[in-house]
């Protein structure tokens, strides 16, 4: 547990560096908000019941709902079945590290949700999309997990274009359902990616300086 605290107050220092850029550029990604009414426009030809379902159901492997029993299985698969105590631990702080890092994010912003949702409003703030932090977090740390553990070249590649194709669709899910601007979305997306390179290497480096003692 103590390692655990470590590596999160570490990363709480990378989360106010991220946070003071963030809130420093709100006015310059405010001002695209034509952009992001733009493009809502342009995919309402592909709104269907049919395309609407689809989208629900993608949506959710990026809610809390499905993430956290997820997130769970993960942890404890790792150490109780795998025994690899360092990648429990990287499921552990990332997961929790950019979720605290995603509502710190929302509230710095202040950005409200569009107005129009197209099936059913959705609670909380609008910049940065959650669902596109942890989608970028979760699939990206399987990817790196899986790099670590299939020997199969082709089969790394194929599931990391799966997870890639995924995060992608969850990002789109949320602007088709009008619950997120497109700026929301591609900032989650950033915001998750640099996280996560950051939280990895933090951890790896931990990890590293541990083994030395």
């Amino acid at each position: 547990m103590l390692i655990i605290a470590e590596v999160l107050l570490t990363l709480a220092v990378f989360s106010a560096i991220i946070a003071l850029i963030v809130f420093s550029i709100r006015k310059p990604i405010r001002k695209h908000k034509p952009i992001d009414l733009a493009i809502f426009e342009k995919i309402k030809p592909v709104v269907n019941s049919s395309n609407n379902q689809i989208m629900l159901f993608i949506t959710f492997l990026g809610k809390h709902q499905f993430l956290i029993p997820a997130n769970l299985v993960l942890i404890f698969y790792f150490l109780l079945v795998n025994k690899q105590s360092w990648f429990s631990i990287r499921v552990i702080t990332i997961s929790i590290s950019s979720l605290v890092l995603m509502l710190l994010l929302k509230q710095l912003f202040q950005r409200k949700r569009p107005l129009s949702p197209l099936l059913k409003a959705a609670k909380g703030l609008s910049f940065p999309s959650g669902h596109a932090i942890m989608a970028v977090t979760f699939y990206g740390l399987l990817i790196y997990i899986l790099q670590h553990t299939i020997d199969a070249g082709w089969l790394k590649l194929f599931v990391t274009f799966l997870l890639i194709l995924l995060v992608l669709l969850i990002g789109f899910s949320r602007i088709y359902l009008r619950v997120h601007y497109t700026s929301d979305v591609l900032g989650g997306f950033i915001i998750g990616l640099l996280w996560l390179i950051i939280s990895l290497a933090m951890i790896k480096w931990l990890e590293t300086y541990i083994h030395s003692l």
